[in-house]
C-alpha cells in the first residue's frame, strides 16, 4: 500500500501524459482524478497506521548508487511528519484535479495538463517520503520541473513564457544552496541518510570547516546551505520574486503550487532537518530574522496589488514567512500546524479566485469586477470564509496556528523573537486589511465591469463547487479538530519526526504569556479589517487623493512596485550577467579565442598547410631526392650535434615556438 501511494500519481500521469490522444478528454482527466483519490484514501489509512496508532514504517526498495564509500538506496520513510504531509498534498491535488476537470474542460490539451498536475503530485510524494537527502533532491528538483510545465502550460503567451523561465532560474539560485549543502553533510557525516546524520549530528557540536578561507562553524554552514534551498523553494524574501509571476499559468496550477506543493517544501525542509538545526543557533536565528522579515514584506507590498491573483499570491508568501520563523524559533509543529491549515484556506481561496475569473472572461484586474455578490453569492460565500480564515478571524483555523505562531515569538524572551512577533503581528494587520480590500472591491464595491460580461456572469458548475465546499469545512473546522492533537503541551503525536532541544522549547512558556499579549494579534487583524471596509466604502476619494499626492505616490509606487526588487534585479543583476555573457564570454571567449585556437583556426592551419605541401607535389623524381638528401643531412646533422643543443632545450619554449610556427602565417593572413 504505501508503496502504491508513491506509484499510482506516476501511473495515471504517464497514462494522460502518453496515452491521452487514445483515451481522450474524459479518460484523462477522469484516470488522473480517480487515481489521486484513490492515493488520497490510501494515504489516510496510512496517516491512522503512523500517525494514530504509532506504527512508522521505513522500507527499502533497490540499490541506487555503490560506489566505494558512497551508497545510498531507494527507500521510503513514512513517520508522523510524512503522513501528515502526504494527507495534506493528495486531499488538495485531489480537489484541484476535479476543478479542473471543470475549469480546463474546454481546453484542447487537457490530458497534457491533467499529466503534469500528476506528476507535480508524484514528485512532492517523492520528496515528503524520502529517507535520504539525494532522494529527497530528486523529488525537489522534479517538483521545480513540474512548476515550469505547468506555469508555462500556455506556452503561446510571452508571460507565461518569461514567468516559468523566472522561476526556473530563481529556483535554480535555491537549488544549488542546497546541492552544496548535501555536499557539506556528505564530506561531514559520510553518509546522506537521514537516521544516520541525525543520529551523529550531535558529534559534530564545535567542529569546523574552512570555506572561503574562513573558519566557521560546521553545522552553521550546513544548516545555512540548506536554508538557502528553502528561501528559493519558498520564496523568502530575496527569491520570492517568482512566485507573484507564477501566476500566469492556469488558476489550478496557482492553488496545487501554493497550497500544497513546491512552496511548502522548503518549510518541510527545516522541519525534516530539525535534529541539525536545533545544534546551529545562529543559524536558527538567521532562519528566524529571515521569515519574520519575509512576513512583513509580503504583508506590505498586497497592499496596493491590483491582480486578484497577485494578491493571493503575495499572502502566501507572507504566510510562508510565518512558518518558516515559527521553525526558527524551534516551534517545528506549530509550523507544520500551520502549513496544513494554510493548505485548506489558500486552496479555497484560489478556486475561488478561478471561479471569479471563470465567471468575468479572464479578468483578473480587481478595479474591473465589483458587485459580483449578486450574481455569485456561492463563490463570495466560500471567499469570504477563506478570508476571514488567512486573516486569523478567532476560531476559525487560521487563528489556531498563526496566534500560537506569534505567541511561541513572544515567549522565546529573545530580541530576535520580539523582533519576530512584532512584526509578525504587524504582518497580521496587513493581512486582514489587504483580504478585506479584494473581498470588497471584487464582491461589494459598484461595478466596473461591462454590462454584457456581467450578464452572463454565472456562479461554480457542480465540478468547481464541491471542492470549495470541501475546502471551506477544512477551513473553518480543521484547525480546531486537530490543535490539541498536533501541537498541543504533552502530545505524543509527532514521535521521532521532528526534534526539540530541552533548551529551546517554548510551548509551554507561551501557554502563561499576558492575555493582553495573546489578543494583540487579534486586535491588529480585525482593526485591519474594519478599517479597510469602512475606507473603501465611505473614504474612497480620501484614499485617491492621499495616492496622487507627493508622498502617497511616491509611497504608491514603491509598494505596488514590490519594494523595487524587480527592478533591481533586472537593471543591475541580469542586465549585467547577459550583457558580460554575451560580449566576453560569447563573442571575445567563444567566438573568438576558442574559434582561433580551436575548430576554425585548425581547419584554416590544415587547409594551408595543406596546400603548400601540395605544391611540394612536383612529379619530379630529382625533387623527391634533394628533399631526401636534406632530410638525412638534418637527421645526421641533429645526431651529431646532441650533446651541444640539448643545454638550450627547453620543453615549454620548445612548445610555445612549435605553436607559434603554426598560427604566424594565419595571423600575417589576416592582417
Amino acid at each position: 500500500m504505501y508503496l502504491l501511494i508513491i506509484l499510482l500519481p506516476l501511473i495515471s500521469a504517464l497514462t494522460a501524459g502518453l496515452f491521452g490522444r487514445f483515451i481522450g478528454r474524459e479518460g484523462a482527466k477522469w484516470i488522473t482524478t480517480s487515481s489521486i483519490f484513490i492515493t488520497f484514501l490510501m494515504s489516510c489509512v496510512a496517516f491512522y497506521e503512523v500517525a494514530l496508532a504509532g506504527s512508522p514504517c521505513y522500507f527499502e526498495v533497490m540499490t541506487w548508487i555503490d560506489s566505494e564509500m558512497f551508497s545510498t538506496s531507494w527507500g521510503f520513510m513514512f513517520d508522523s511528519l510524512t503522513v501528515v504531509m502526504l494527507v495534506v498534498v493528495t486531499c488538495v491535488s485531489t480537489l484541484v484535479h476535479l476543478y479542473s476537470t471543470e475549469y480546463m474542460g474546454g481546453d484542447p490539451h487537457l490530458p497534457r495538463f491533467m499529466s503534469y498536475l500528476s506528476l507535480f503530485t508524484f514528485f512532492m510524494l517523492i520528496l515528503v517520503t524520502a529517507d535520504n537527502f539525494l532522494q529527497m533532491f530528486v523529488g525537489w528538483e522534479g517538483v521545480g520541473l513540474c512548476s515550469y510545465l505547468l506555469i508555462n502550460f500556455w506556452f503561446a503567451r510571452l508571460q507565461a513564457n518569461k514567468a516559468a523561465i523566472k522561476a526556473m532560474l530563481v529556483n535554480r539560485v535555491g537549488d544549488f544552496g542546497l546541492a552544496l549543502g548535501i555536499f557539506a553533510i556528505f564530506l561531514t557525516f559520510k553518509s546522506i541518510d537521514y537516521a544516520t546524520v541525525f543520529a551523529a549530528a550531535p558529534s559534530v557540536i564545535g567542529q569546523t570547516t574552512t570555506f572561503f578561507n574562513f573558519e566557521v562553524d560546521t553545522l552553521t554552514l550546513i544548516c545555512l546551505l540548506l536554508f538557502v534551498g528553502a528561501v528559493g523553494k519558498s520564496a523568502q524574501i530575496g527569491l520570492h520574486t517568482w512566485l507573484p509571476d507564477a501566476m500566469e499559468g492556469p488558476t489550478p496550477v496557482s492553488a496545487l503550487i501554493h497550497a500544497a506543493t513546491m512552496v511548502t517544501a522548503g518549510v518541510f525542509l527545516l522541519a525534516r532537518c530539525s535534529p541539525i538545526f536545533e545544534y546551529a543557533p545562529t543559524a536558527l536565528v538567521v532562519v528566524t530574522v529571515m521569515g519574520a522579515m519575509t512576513a512583513f514584506f509580503a504583508g506590505t507590498t498586497g497592499l496596493l496589488q491590483n491582480d486578484l491573483k497577485r494578491v493571493i499570491a503575495y499572502s502566501t508568501c507572507s504566510q510562508l514567512g510565518y512558518m518558516v520563523f515559527a521553525c526558527g524559533l524551534s516551534g517545528y509543529s506549530v509550523g507544520v500546524f500551520h502549513l496544513a491549515n494554510h493548505a485548506f484556506f489558500k486552496a479555497l481561496l484560489f478556486l475561488s479566485a478561478g471561479s471569479v475569473i471563470h465567471a468575468m472572461g479572464d479578468e483578473q484586474d480587481m478595479r474591473k469586477m465589483g458587485g459580483l455578490v449578486r450574481v455569485l453569492p456561492y463563490t463570495y460565500a466560500m471567499f469570504f470564509i477563506g478570508s476571514l480564515a488567512l486573516m486569523g478571524f478567532p476560531f476559525l483555523t487560521g487563528f489556531y496556528s498563526k496566534d500560537v505562531i506569534l505567541e511561541i515569538a513572544y515567549a522565546h524572551y529573545t530580541l530576535h523573537g520580539h523582533f519576530a512577533h512584532w512584526l509578525g503581528t504587524l504582518a497580521a494587520f496587513f493581512t486582514a486589511f489587504y483580504s478585506m480590500r479584494l473581498l470588497y472591491l471584487t464582491f461589494l464595491a459598484e461595478t466596473n465591469s461591462y454590462r454584457q460580461i456581467m450578464q452572463h456572469a454565472h456562479d461554480a458548475p457542480f465540478a468547481m463547487g464541491f471542492p470549495l465546499f470541501v475546502l471551506s469545512l477544512g477551513s473553518m473546522f480543521i484547525g480546531y479538530l486537530t490543535k490539541d492533537m498536533i501541537i498541543g503541551v504533552g502530545t505524543d503525536f509527532w514521535g521521532n519526526a521532528l526534534f526539540t532541544h530541552p533548551n529551546n522549547l517554548t510551548m509551554l512558556e507561551a501557554e502563561f504569556i499576558p492575555h493582553h499579549i495573546k489578543l494583540v494579534p487579534v486586535i491588529f487583524s480585525l482593526t485591519g479589517a474594519i478599517s479597510a471596509f469602512f475606507l473603501y466604502m465611505s473614504y474612497s476619494n480620501s484614499l485617491y487623493e492621499l495616492k496622487v499626492s507627493p508622498i502617497g505616490r511616491k509611497l504608491y509606487t514603491f509598494l505596488n512596485r514590490k519594494w523595487f526588487f524587480d527592478k533591481v534585479y533586472n537593471d543591475y543583476v541580469t542586465q549585467n550577467m547577459l550583457s558580460f555573457g554575451y560580449h566576453t564570454s560569447y563573442k571575445l571567449i567563444d567566438r573568438g579565442v576558442f574559434e582561433f585556437l580551436g575548430p576554425l583556426g585548425l581547419s584554416r592551419l590544415v587547409s594551408k598547410r595543406g596546400s603548400g605541401f601540395a605544391s611540394l607535389q612536383t612529379g619530379f623524381l630529382y625533387h623527391y631526392a634533394f628533399v631526401m638528401l636534406l632530410g638525412v643531412t638534418f637527421i645526421v646533422a641533429i645526431v651529431g650535434l646532441w650533446d651541444m643543443i640539448i643545454p638550450f632545450m627547453d620543453s615549454r619554449l620548445f612548445f610555445i615556438l612549435i605553436i607559434t610556427a603554426f598560427f604566424s602565417h594565419q595571423y600575417f593572413d589576416k592582417r
